[in-house]
């Protein structure tokens, strides 16, 4: 996860601060540490230069062991290791440590005449220390006396060795450093706190704010400005270019809420508009429906009505003035019980017919598929039979009840039937079929026939409102549309299998619970087609 900007800002600066205060305090000290090494160097330049003025002339008097007790003393204060003198030959002549008269003659090289020599430990005579080699010159007061026994072509006579501890020097830098380090920590503390308020105060407190801007944008809280009249002019800029940004964001949702008000609006009256036209354009369908079967329904009627007349009219010339003849008592009886089954049959077939064109309020509850089946068969029957068309049925036992509306469906399985009759006009043998299944999650109505089958090009228009290959006087279109409206209202599918010339199958299938969201009203019109293979013949 990335890291927060204001940490990223106050460790960058802390660390920049860091190496700054590291480098600053690591060239104090060595500033600090070459002042006192050059402070030691001249102080044991005077010091050498002191010892050889002060022994001067003890040296010219030839009286060495005034020489010897003036350097001596000198060795005895503090600071100083130790003094020795060389002649020429590098013969040590005179050292205030007498182990050094045991050493052999050294060569003397007096181009490094000022040496730091590294300590084996702390102090005086372990630490480290200095040593400054000094040449002894044979002055000509010096060569010119009686008792020197040195010529004048001799230019040094020997040489003053002077080591002085560094032990002081060293002490005082161990101390410098400490109060560097302690200077530089606290630095590093007051910088790094005053960093973290200053980020805090000018950055970090800023920066969130907008993001609690941002945050608010994002869950579409729009009402809440940022508001850093305290902070820095950049960030004040960012702050009320966003605040611009929300305000015209809230602008525009606002427009697209009165929009998707007005749309809906819209959308609902178009709703109750299309719906109030299905209704329409069902109850169409159905009295073009009730249309082709009123035609033979009145021949069917007609022929029990006239039988009726026949026999009421040979019941009146059996009744006598004194009643009826005791001898024709049965017949009059027989004829009678004709009247009543004749009378019966009509009213069978004028209530089938009423229940169909009844325009009842839709209302879904389980039904039995079979039964709107033989109900819609005993309707069309009469018209089938003029029509020559051979019926045969295949309806499975204990089929589950389906929730729909009943009536509606017997108008989708008579537009079928229907529509199948129509389509075997050109055989010899007509024939229709009829059979009901069961399926997973519901059940399977289907309807086929021996006729002509349906074009190619036709398979994707036949649920289109008006489209009909029927001819002028026919049908409207309306059938199919309104019967795949029906179908796709109750959740169901509707299927076609078809070949030109053999004949076409139609399967409907219709669920077993109610899809949710599916209201009680009238099946809406396709707005398209079904998918290929999935169409009926109007």
């Amino acid at each position: 996860m990335p890291r927060r900007l204001g940490r990223k800002l106050m460790l960058s600066i802390t660390v920049i601060v860091i190496i700054v205060a590291a480098v600053s305090g690591l060239v104090n000290i060595k500033t600090e540490e070459s002042q006192l090494l050059n402070t030691m160097v001249l102080g044991a330049d005077q010091l050498s230069k002191g010892i050889t003025s002060a022994t001067w002339h003890a040296m010219l008097d030839d009286n060495r062991e005034a020489a010897y007790e003036v350097m001596t003393t000198i060795a005895l204060k503090q600071g100083i290791n130790r003094i020795r003198m060389f002649n020429g030959s590098g013969q040590v002549r005179f050292s205030t440590r007498p182990e050094d008269f045991r050493a052999t003659a050294a060569k003397l090289d007096l181009s490094q005449h000022i040496r730091i020599v590294p300590g084996l430990g702390r102090g005086i005579l372990w630490g480290r220390r200095l040593e400054m080699l000094t040449p002894i010159y044979n002055e000509p007061a010096c060569s010119q006396a009686a008792c020197h026994a040195h010529p004048a072509s001799t230019k040094v006579l020997g040489v003053l060795d002077l080591q002085l501890s560094l032990e002081p020097v060293d002490h005082e830098m161990r101390g410098m450093k400490y109060r560097v380090l302690l200077v530089t920590g606290v630095e590093i503390a007051l910088i790094s706190v005053f960093i973290f308020f200053f980020t805090r105060r000018f950055l970090g407190r800023p920066i969130e704010r907008l993001m609690e801007g941002i945050k608010a944008v994002s869950h579409m809280d729009l009402d809440k400005p940022i508001g850093l009249d305290n902070s820095s002019e950049e960030l004040y800029e960012l702050a009320s270019s966003f605040d611009g940004m929300r305000e015209r964001l809230r602008a525009a949702l606002a427009e697209i809420n009165q929009f998707t008000q007005k749309l809906e609006a819209k959308v609902e009256e178009r709703t109750r508009q299309l719906q109030a036209a299905q209704k329409k354009l069902v109850h169409n369908d159905r009295l073009a429906s009730l249309g082709q079967l009123s035609a033979s329904v009145a021949h069917e009627i007609n022929n029990p009505v006239s039988g009726v007349l026949n026999l009421s009219m040979l019941l009146q010339r059996m009744l006598k003035p004194d009643g009826v003849p005791p001898a024709r008592i049965d017949e009059f009886r027989k004829y009678l019980g004709q009247i009543t089954n004749e009378t019966a049959r009509v009213g069978r077939i004028v209530s089938d017919l009423l229940a169909f064109s009844r325009r009842s309020t839709p209302q879904r509850a389980p039904a039995d598929l079979n039964r709107i089946v033989r109900n819609t068969l005993s309707l069309a029957q009469h018209k089938l039979k003029l029509s020559n068309v051979e019926v045969s049925t295949e309806l499975c036992e204990n089929l589950p009840a389906i929730p729909c509306d009943a009536s509606q469906m017997q108008q989708v399985v008579l537009n079928l039937l229907l529509n199948a009759a129509e389509a075997t006009q050109s055989k010899s043998e007509r024939h229709v079929a009829v059979g009901t299944s069961a399926a997973e999650g519901g059940v399977v109505l289907t309807v086929s026939d021996n006729g002509e089958g349906i074009p190619q090009e036709n398979l994707t228009k036949i649920f289109d409102p008006f489209f009909t290959t029927k001819s002028e006087g026919k049908g409207v279109g309306l059938g199919l549309a309104v019967s795949y409206g029906i179908i796709q209202a109750h959740g169901g599918e509707i299927e076609v299998k078809s070949k030109p010339g053999e004949g076409t199958a139609f399967s409907v299938f219709l669920p077993l619970e109610q899809p949710a969201g599916q209201s009680n009203g009238e099946g809406s019109a396709p707005a398209s087609a079904p998918v290929a293979a999935t169409t009926a013949r109007e």
